[in-house]
């Protein structure tokens, strides 16, 4: 038997890509340029789940920020030139460029929105991180795509707060 250092262990370990949305009870996800809700508790959950690793992010979902995700490498999938690159912080054009990274990357993989990110990274995805937020939104614009879950079974159930559930999916 071999045994192996932890460094050399974690850089043979497989990246995953996950999936981290949250969504009202008719899939909104959005509404004029942000999130609709606020929940203290699931913003701690994406803190936790992503902290280390990269996220992917849309044009508008990176405006939406103002600033960098702190601990994390952010990756901004747009063909928009005005995106300043600043550390932490880059700029890819397509979908390919994304996943090249998976070769070179020691972390996990994030795609946290918009929907057409969501759309966009659907077939590559190994995992979904789901909240419920307990609300139907008027006047959302912005939707998960439909059936995103078709091919994944629940494996778990983490309840953040009274009512606030966040549903763990895997690929089949």
């Amino acid at each position: 038997m071999t045994r192996r250092s932890r460094s050399e262990t974690q850089a043979h370990k497989k990246m995953s890509i996950i999936g981290i949305v949250a969504v009202d009870k008719n899939s909104a996800i959005g509404k004029d340029g942000g999130l609709p809700w606020h929940y203290s508790a699931d913003m701690r959950f994406f803190k936790r789940q992503t902290t280390g690793h990269a996220c992917v992010m849309g044009r508008r979902t990176w405006a939406s920020l103002k600033k960098p995700l702190p601990q994390r490498l952010n990756i901004v999938l747009s063909r928009a030139r005005e995106i300043e690159t600043q550390p932490s912080v880059i700029v890819l054009r397509d979908k390919p460029s994304v996943l090249a990274l998976k070769d070179y990357l020691e972390c996990d993989l994030y795609i946290i929105g918009g929907a057409q990110i969501y759309s966009t990274f659907l077939d590559e995805i190994d995992r979904w991180l789901v909240t419920e937020v307990p609300l139907a939104v008027e006047g959302a614009d912005a939707f998960m795509p439909k059936d995103f879950l078709r091919g994944f079974r629940a494996v778990e159930a983490i309840e953040l707060e009274e009512n606030l559930l966040v549903k763990v999916f895997d690929r089949i």
